[in-house]
Parts: C-alpha cells; structure tokens; sequence
C-alpha cells in the first residue's frame, strides 16, 4: 500500500463492522457462580486523523453514549432490565453524564510490518465528570481505503467517581476494574 506523503488522511470508524465491548467481574459472597456480565457499547463514533506514509501528527477522538450499553449475555428478561436500570441510573448516572469521550494527546506508532503498526495511544478520557490521563495499546493494520485495529485496556471505576454495582441486595457486586476490548473496522473519509 502507498500512501501520498505528507496529506492528512481522515478516517470514520464504521461502528456496524466493529465491536467495542466492556467485561465486568462478579465479586461477593457468590461470585464463584455469579454473572460477570459482557457489554456491547452501541452507539460510538471515532475519528482518526494522520499524515501517512509515517503516521505522523496522528490523533484519535471517540465518544461513546452512555445509555447505549446492553448486556450480551443471555439472561432473564427481568434479570436484564434490573442490570440496565442499575447501570444507567445508578451507575453511569446516564442522564447527568451522557457521553464519554477520550482525545488523544499523544500516538506513537512501531511498524511491524509493511502495513501492521503497534501503537501507543495517550490521551485524555473524560468520564462521568471526572478527566483523567489514559493510555493503551493497539495493533493497527491498513488496508487500501481501510483500517483494521485491535486491542484492550482497563479502567478502575473509582478512579471516575462511578458506584460500583451492587446487586441482590448486595450479595453479588461486581468488581472495580473494568476490561474493555474492541475491534474497529475505519474507512477512508476523504
């Protein structure tokens, strides 16, 4: 692949081709048979900015809604509602803080191969109302008009100021860090 040097190349991540998931663990007195629930984020949106063939001057921005997680397991119906009323009114406090963003400060890239790069991806995550530094790493692989990029980070929900989840009267809780993981499929925007 050959990129024209020195042109700032955009890229939109196409959300119904990936996949941006969060995995909580059960914690309490039955957490060896308790749920630890896997959510799908649905509704975000990434840009990603960069003067090729280097990836130089690159930044990425996300925003993610926060009424838009849904548990993936396979629950009750009742048991499903009661996680989504505790994780949008108790939790995430969606309607106050409706969105999550994270805007890079800093990409440094390691190229692998001739179009896969590790990146290092540095940045600020605001969430919950509270802005912290945050980092992570990813494997970035380029296609003609596409990318490819994987990855996982964890976060600790006190670090944002979020109430742990407590459930069944608090028996079941779950546990402070979260593991998020995505796979995201950008198209060329420009």
């Amino acid at each position: 692949m050959t990129l024209d040097a020195g042109v700032a190349v955009r890229y939109g991540v196409d959300p119904r081709a990936s996949q941006f998931t969060v995995q909580a663990f059960a914690s309490g007195l039955i957490s060896a048979v308790a749920h630890s629930p896997k959510i799908a984020i649905r509704d975000w949106k990434a840009d990603v900015v960069f003067d090729p063939p280097s990836l130089k001057n690159a930044k990425l921005k996300v925003t993610v809604k926060t009424s838009t997680f849904e548990v993936l397991d396979e629950l009750r119906e009742g048991d499903r509602r009661e996680i989504h009323r505790v994780m949008n009114n108790e939790v995430l406090e969606s309607n106050q803080y409706s969105e999550a963003i994270f805007d890079s400060t800093s990409i440094t890239t390691e190229q692998l191969k001739e179009t896969l790069h590790r990146v290092n991806v540095t940045g600020k995550l605001s969430l919950h109302g509270i802005t912290n530094a945050h980092a992570f790493f990813a494997q970035l692989a380029f296609g003609v008009d596409s990318f490819r990029a994987y990855g996982e980070f964890t976060l600790l929900q006190s670090d944002y100021g979020i109430k742990i989840a407590s459930i069944a009267g608090g028996t079941l809780k779950l546990q402070d860090e979260l593991k998020f993981t995505f796979y995201v499929v950008g198209r060329k925007s420009n």
